[in-house]
């Protein structure tokens, strides 16, 4: 099914049973309701999902309220966003895995202007739990970080959580 996305970056497919809202938002607003909490900065601010297009690429991005605009990293640096989408209201979790491994309840955050799907992952580098890229052609997760693109081999992936049932 695809939906439109009132004031977001257009169309864009969407799941009924794993739908995703995106909120547009600028650098300097505050943060929606809802955003996901996907890390941990180094001076233990809350780091945030989200999406914002570089050079044609849908990328996802780290948002930190404490600073301008959200982070995405594109060839080999850290690109600052004053124009992105946070992921709210998302009944997520992380699964550990590394290189090209995405599993199948994977979430596709983005894509490159070639049409490879991207996706967010997270790990743990110099004191921080930093979310970024994952590009399954690389087999690898690239965060933005104090102005480059870290290559990270092992990480957590955004997936779709469980359905949880009861009986």
């Amino acid at each position: 099914m695809i939906l439109p996305m009132p004031g977001g970056y257009g169309w864009a497919p969407v799941e009924q049973a794993n739908s995703l809202t995106w909120i547009p938002c600028n650098a300097g607003d505050p943060l929606p309701r809802g955003a996901v909490h996907v890390g941990v900065d180094k001076d233990g601010g809350h780091l945030y999902a989200g999406r914002a297009f570089h050079e044609g690429d849908l990328l996802p991005a780290k948002i930190n309220p404490n600073h301008e605009g959200a982070y995405v990293c594109w060839g080999g640096t850290e690109h600052v966003m004053s124009h992105f989408e946070v992921l709210c209201h998302a009944s997520v979790a992380w699964q550990s895995t590394n290189g090209n491994n995405i599993p199948p309840n994977a979430i596709v955050i983005g894509s490159t202007v070639e049409g490879e799907k991207l996706y967010m992952g997270r790990a743990l580098y110099d004191g921080t739990l930093t979310p970024g890229k994952i590009q399954p052609s690389h087999g690898t997760l690239y965060i933005p970080y104090n102005g480059e693109e870290v290559a990270v081999g092992e990480y957590e992936i955004l997936v779709y959580r469980p359905a949880v049932t009861v009986n």
